[in-house]
């Protein structure tokens, strides 16, 4: 078995996680002439989904698919780290927080590599509202408030995943500090690049080495269009439907927010102006708890701090949405799934009729 030096790199989500990801699968081929190594399937395939199987069968989670389709995914993935030298980046941040017996299996399993972890850092005030879009993209259908009480007291999974402290306090246990790494993420005025240049500080090669750009992008929904996904993923699941709910609707959602098709809002979804001192609290914490770790940091720490909230600002709630805003996106959304229906082989299109159905009723939902 040849040694490599292993970067793991467990999130956070909503941290830029899916740029940096695809700005490595798109460069993939001109890394490796360079001995940097981001693993893909040993046929032809999604990069990222080999990944993301490999991390939900290291956790013994079977969603995002058909039962078993992570099945054997994470022996893969270490077949492929054991024929390398060199470096070699495994990345998805649905590893962030994993329990204790999971991160055990992982240093056993790369045991005799030169393991080092990536954490990747944003502040509360941008990262709290972004879990809540994405949450409502995996088929959540709870209210913004009820979802904040439950990040509040530690409940919601997104908050697991954010916590810095707990997260880096289990998966940093058996390694040595200055193999662990936390890159925070630069502010919304910076340009993306300086993501991708901090990150390739941590694995010591040249941002250049990758010239080709992501094209993948999670993109962010408006108040409006948050709301008409959460409604639709309410009726799919109401009465007798949660047994009829398949993969493939759950997987239809997803595509068509990635490409935009429920995407575009000019409401931003914010945190309420009164859970910023919470917010804060938290950021301060972070920073303490950094400070004291003797943990390699990449940015700066006052990064995590939230900006303040405008005082003079108006703060739209995003469990009231108003209603012409809604209408309007729940039509461009029936455009979205129209179009992709029609892109589809003609037997697929049977579920058109009541995707439109269910959208004239979250026109008139309250």
């Amino acid at each position: 078995m040849s040694r490599a030096r292993v970067f793991l790199h467990i999130g956070a989500p909503k941290t830029g996680t899916t740029y940096l990801q695809d700005r490595l699968a798109r460069n993939a081929r001109r890394l490796a002439k360079h001995g940097v190594h981001y693993p893909s399937p040993s046929v032809f395939g999604d990069t990222s989904l080999f990944h993301f199987r490999a991390a939900l069968d290291l956790l013994g989670a079977d969603w995002g698919g058909p039962p078993g389709h992570a099945d054997g995914a994470w022996q893969s993935m270490l077949k492929q780290v054991r024929r390398r030298s060199g470096t070699v980046v495994i990345s998805h941040e649905i590893l962030a927080p994993a329990k204790p017996d999971r991160i055990r299996k992982v240093m056993s399993d790369l045991a005799g590599h030169d393991v080092h972890l990536i954490y990747t850092a944003r502040d509360l005030a941008r990262q709290v509202p972004a879990g809540w879009q994405e949450s409502i993209k995996q088929g959540s259908t709870w209210r913004f408030e009820r979802y904040l009480r439950r990040v509040e007291n530690g409940g919601a999974w997104f908050m697991r995943a954010f916590d810095l402290p707990t997260v880096l306090g289990n998966w940093a246990a058996e390694l040595p500090k200055e193999n662990v790494h936390v890159i925070t993420v630069p502010g919304p005025q910076a340009p993306r690049e300086e993501l991708w240049h901090r990150f390739c500080s941590v694995l010591d090669i040249d941002p250049a080495w990758a010239p080709d750009d992501a094209e993948r992008v999670n993109e962010s929904m408006g108040i409006e269009e948050t709301q008409v996904l959460r409604r639709l993923n309410r009726r799919l699941v109401a009465g007798e439907q949660v047994q009829q709910r398949s993969k493939d609707v759950d997987l239809l959602l997803l595509q068509l927010v990635q490409q935009g098709g429920f995407a575009g809002g000019k409401r931003r979804i914010e945190l309420p102006p009164d859970r910023h001192p919470w917010a804060s609290a938290q950021a301060q914490r972070w920073i303490d708890w950094l400070g004291a770790s003797g943990i390699d940091v990449v940015g700066d720490v006052e990064e995590l701090r939230p900006t303040p909230p405008d005082p003079d600002a108006v703060w739209n709630d995003p469990d009231r949405p108003r209603r012409r805003r809604l209408a309007r996106a729940a039509i461009a959304a029936l455009e979205a799934v129209t179009l992709e229906a029609a892109r589809r082989p003609v037997p697929e299109q049977g579920v058109l009729p009541r995707v439109r159905a269910g959208l004239d009723r979250i026109r008139n939902d309250r």
